[in-house]
């Protein structure tokens, strides 16, 4: 069969083509894109595209001082709009807010001309806990996620959390459509060396790792944001410290919305650079070293969609304190120590109750977590997208 004769899977990579924010869900949009480059589902033709203004078009490629290829916008006037056909596949993997609320219209018209579209939900934190993120994201949230249920042929969330609570949301929200609107799930992969890892690790940050094997090292992922706990964790470190538990704590992630004042205690904290370390801009490669490292990682946060981190943690034997939630659960299982703790002083109990567990050699290994690579978790989303193998199907409401 010729290339052209081909049905092509379009993925959108509308946002990693502006800025690659290297969060967790470019991870996957990284380490999916790659996986379908190299290893095409068959009988289809993979084309990174990106929202073009008013259209897609197909993605560029240029490379970086590293030599590792980027997708970048085509140099103006030089792009080329899409050619679509029936059978055609459109895959939203990354999270392309404005973009697809902005172009609802365009993407009508792919459906129309037998396109069909597909989206990644990760979690649905914004509508639920809208306190939680910068002003204005749960209502842009909001009309990203009535966009994509009422023009998706079918939504791909990462954890079965996720997709329970999109049909709750639906049953609340329901689309007006005459064709069902299929759910599945595809849980993610942990690979953080085939992600296109940013690498380079500075002089001080290497002078940090020994200092890690000098006492217990709990460790945190993610940017500071408030559902993330970390005040909550400096709270109960600082009560620990003045119990005389020497310990310590490593925070890794870049400021984000309203935690101006954690960020300068932070900073000014008399524990910063001796038992506390906080790394604003960490290297993926320096990452890789952390996990390898520290003792444990410590998931605190209130709400996540999945907890990327434990899969890449129990990826290097690294084992896991988390937060007791239904995610965590079923991405850990029994292979994780779970905890209650509504403010410092009983997260300070549950991690001396975990810190002699772990000098017993009783805590839980993460060794036996289940986790996948990147290839198994793609595998998942095709099953979805190409076999038509879904979780179940959503209310909808006809017109």
């Amino acid at each position: 069969m010729h290339t052209e004769a081909m049905p092509q899977l379009l993925v959108d990579l509308s946002e990693l083509v502006r800025h690659d924010a290297r969060s967790g869900i470019q991870r996957v949009v990284r380490g999916m894109l790659q996986t379908l480059l190299a290893a095409p589902p068959a009988g289809y033709q993979v084309r990174p595209v990106y929202d073009a203004g008013g259209y897609y078009a197909y993605a560029g490629t240029e490379t970086d001082d590293a030599g590792q290829a980027r997708y970048v916008p085509a140099a103006a006037g030089t792009d080329t709009p899409l050619q679509v056909r029936p059978g055609d596949l459109f895959v939203g993997i990354d999270l392309s807010i404005e973009s697809v609320v902005r172009n609802q219209a365009v993407l009508a018209s792919l459906r129309q001309h037998g396109v069909r579209l597909y989206f990644m939900v990760y979690d649905l934190l914004p509508v639920r806990q809208p306190a939680w993120f910068v002003d204005g994201l749960a209502i842009a949230f909001g009309h990203w996620l009535h966009a994509v249920a009422a023009l998706a042929d079918g939504l791909i969330c990462n954890s079965y959390a996720t997709a329970d609570d999109l049909l709750a949301w639906l049953d609340e929200h329901p689309p007006q459509r005459a064709q069902a609107l299929q759910i599945g799930c595809a849980a993610l992969g942990a690979d953080l060396a085939a992600t296109l890892p940013s690498s380079g690790i500075s002089t001080s940050e290497a002078a940090l790792l020994p200092l890690l094997a000098q006492r217990p090292t709990l460790l945190m992922v993610g940017t500071l944001e408030p559902r993330k706990m970390q005040g909550q964790v400096l709270e109960a470190f600082e009560q620990l410290w003045q119990q005389e538990q020497d310990l310590n704590l490593v925070i890794v992630g870049k400021p984000g919305w309203r935690m101006e004042a954690l960020a300068e205690r932070l900073r000014a904290h008399p524990e910063q650079g001796r038992r506390l370390f906080w790394l604003e801009r960490a290297s993926d490669e320096l990452l890789l070293h952390l996990y390898q490292h520290s003792s444990a990682l410590l998931a605190a946060s209130q709400g996540e969609g999945y907890g990327l981190p434990l899969i890449e943690a129990a990826q290097h034997g690294l084992p896991v304190v988390a937060r007791d939630l239904a995610v965590f659960r079923e991405v850990g299982g029994q292979h994780a120590w779970y905890f209650h703790a509504d403010d410092g002083a009983q997260l300070a109990t549950a991690l001396t109750d975990w810190l002699a567990l772990h000098a017993q050699g009783q805590a839980p290994a993460s060794g036996g977590m289940p986790r996948l690579d990147w290839a198994a978790s793609t595998a998942q989303l095709l099953a979805c997208v190409v076999d038509g193998r879904w979780y179940c199907r959503a209310p909808v409401k006809l017109p």
